[in-house]
């Protein structure tokens, strides 16, 4: 744990990449939050809050709270000059409203609401490889081979395994084929690059087929 935390602080403290780690952690948190809220919500789960909708029966889609955010967010941040802690709640909600806004993007692409239709996916592949490139942006390499380190010396093993790259580098080739092989063309191109997208690419159970407002 302590080798994890001064990994923390040389590559993302240090560098001052605190405020770029916070809107990469607030987006992928909002991702999972309203994603699995979408889904309570098309179980219509009885405790969980339904859709907002306004008097005359309009969906407002949470893309909209996203854009909003992003407006408020993006404008706070850069006309004024607010320092810490202000500075990283901008940046946490600005990182929310980045998720909120990509769980919906196959509907801003295709300008139709196909969220849980067979375009719905196209949302899932667009956060996944923003999700990716911020996070191979953010820390590099060389931090997640120091992770990589630590994880051996508590295993009990030596470090120094750099190495480890080529495998994973084929091994996300591999996924990349997987993910092509079931019609997921845009994680596959960019799991050739990051093997991360493309094992979440492959992994990722593909939706069926369904119409619904959620």
């Amino acid at each position: 744990w302590d080798d994890i935390t001064a990994a923390y602080d040389r590559q993302i403290q240090v560098p001052g990449k605190e405020i770029h780690f916070l809107i990469l952690v607030a987006f992928v948190c909002s991702f999972g939050f309203i994603r699995g809220s979408a889904h309570m919500i098309r179980a219509q789960v009885s405790w969980w809050p339904g859709n907002v909708q306004t008097k005359g029966g309009t969906h407002v889609h949470h893309l909209v709270w996203g854009i909003l955010l992003l407006l408020g967010t993006g404008y706070v941040g850069l006309a004024t000059g607010i320092g810490s802690p202000w500075l990283e709640l901008v940046a946490v909600g600005f990182g929310i409203g980045m998720g909120l806004t990509m769980d919906e993007f196959a509907l801003w692409l295709n300008l139709e609401d196909v969220y849980w239709q067979e375009k719905g996916p196209q949302s899932i592949d667009a956060v996944m490889i923003t999700a990716a490139l911020l996070a191979i942006a953010l820390l590099g390499l060389q931090f997640w081979i120091d992770v990589y380190d630590a994880v051996l010396v508590l295993l009990g093993l030596d470090r120094g395994n750099e190495w480890i790259a080529v495998p994973v580098q084929v091994a996300g080739a591999a996924l990349a084929v997987v993910c092509f092989q079931r019609g997921r063309r845009l994680a596959g191109l960019f799991g050739l690059f990051v093997p991360l997208v493309a094992l979440v690419g492959a992994v990722t159970p593909r939706r069926a087929r369904a119409r619904s407002t959620a």
